[in-house]
């Protein structure tokens, strides 16, 4: 039998072992001049903007929440289908989540559907880029533009997606990335968040670290409650040696994904049931490759058939609102049917870098004789 297929795996090479290990060595393990470093090629990597790291993908949505002075009395407008950190620092600011339905062919937000949702409470927009693909952008900002928002977008799965010729991260409001293990550029743990300006990144800075200013050798003041969110030399490092592959490791990506389009055949939604992923070569990063199962198929038994044939699956989303801390705030079932339908059955398929044309082959073969 063949060995077990996960549906990630991080592409670390032996150079950047060696930096950790040097920075290991140097005895200047957390934030130094690993990280400035990695801030300016992050900058320069998003045309020049205004880049600070930290120590995850979720601290920097609750940071850009607070830089844009996003509280209590406040509504954001976000999806149901993200990990949950994504109404969760809406929660965390003090401010009210308010979810809006999926599109059922991208899986993102339907704007038409969070146009529907602004009130004169509303002061934010959260809009997810799920496997990597983003919404409609140039309609995402004629929205927020047309209703004095903010955006704060969740990048997470899209460093290295793009819009038209434009990377995502090098244009629009606040742009929130993660560099958890199983992402297209990964630290281990941690994150980044593209500003606006010098003023923003300052305040970004506060919040990282206690809300401390040092000023000299001895001087030091706190003005605004922040918190230990500081990215480390080491993460630091690792970034720094896959920032440089990262249009590489995104091409194989993109390569290994139209393989699954390919094996699939053109036939495969109307015999099987189940739905593929939109066809975009050009803005997608390929984070992610999801199907959504046929409505007969129960998604834990499919994914313990996949094990038994040595595959492994992940499930990238169950919807946010069904979860009991959501619940017990008043949503409840049948308020997004699309997002709940999707939730219930979408699985992710092994897509990482490191793999083979045949293992593509062989998750395929596995897929058809489960559903089939």
């Amino acid at each position: 039998m063949n060995g077990f297929l996960p549906f990630t795996k991080p592409s670390i090479d032996e150079a950047t072992i060696a930096a950790v290990a040097e920075v290991l060595r140097s005895g200047w393990i957390t934030s130094g001049p690993k990280v400035l470093e990695f801030e300016r090629q992050l900058s320069a990597y998003f045309g020049g903007r205004t880049v600070r790291t930290f120590n995850s993908g979720t601290c920097t949505m609750e940071i850009a929440l607070r830089i844009a002075g996003i509280g209590p009395g406040d509504e954001v407008i976000t999806t149901p289908i993200s990990w949950v950190a994504t109404a969760n620092v809406i929660l965390e600011v003090g401010a009210t989540p308010v979810f809006a339905d999926i599109d059922p062919v991208t899986r993102n937000l339907d704007l038409g559907k969070v146009e529907a949702a602004i009130t004169p409470k509303t002061r934010a927009i959260i809009p997810v880029y799920l496997s990597g693909l983003p919404v409609d952008m140039d309609r995402l900002y004629a929205l927020a533009t047309k209703h004095g928002l903010r955006v704060v977008e969740d990048a997470a799965q899209a460093i290295g997606s793009s819009w038209g010729n434009k990377r995502i991260g090098s244009f629009g409001d606040l742009v929130s990335f993660s560099f958890q293990a199983n992402k297209n550029l990964t630290t281990a743990e941690g994150g980044c968040l593209v500003l606006n300006s010098e003023a923003e990144a300052k305040l970004a800075e506060k919040y990282r670290l206690q809300g401390v200013t040092r000023s000299g050798f001895d001087g030091m003041e706190v003005d605004v409650l922040g918190g230990k969110f500081n990215m480390t030399d080491i993460a630091a490092a690792i970034g720094l040696g896959q920032l440089p592959q990262l249009e590489t490791l995104t091409a194989r990506r993109r390569s290994l994904a139209q393989r699954y389009f390919t094996v699939f055949g053109a036939d495969f939604e109307r015999q099987t049931g189940a739905q593929l992923p939109v066809q975009d070569f050009q803005n997608s990063n390929w984070h992610l490759f999801q199907i959504v199962l046929p409505q007969e198929i129960a998604r834990a038994g499919f994914m313990e058939k996949m094990k038994a044939r040595n595959i492994g699956c992940g499930v990238h989303y169950p919807p946010i609102h069904l979860f009991k801390l959501y619940r017990e705030r008043g949503f409840r079932e049948g308020m997004f049917p699309v997002a709940e339908s999707v939730g219930r059955r979408i699985v992710t398929l092994p897509l990482f870098p490191a793999m083979a044309e045949a293992d593509v082959e062989r998750v395929c073969a596995a897929v058809r004789d489960v559903v089939l």
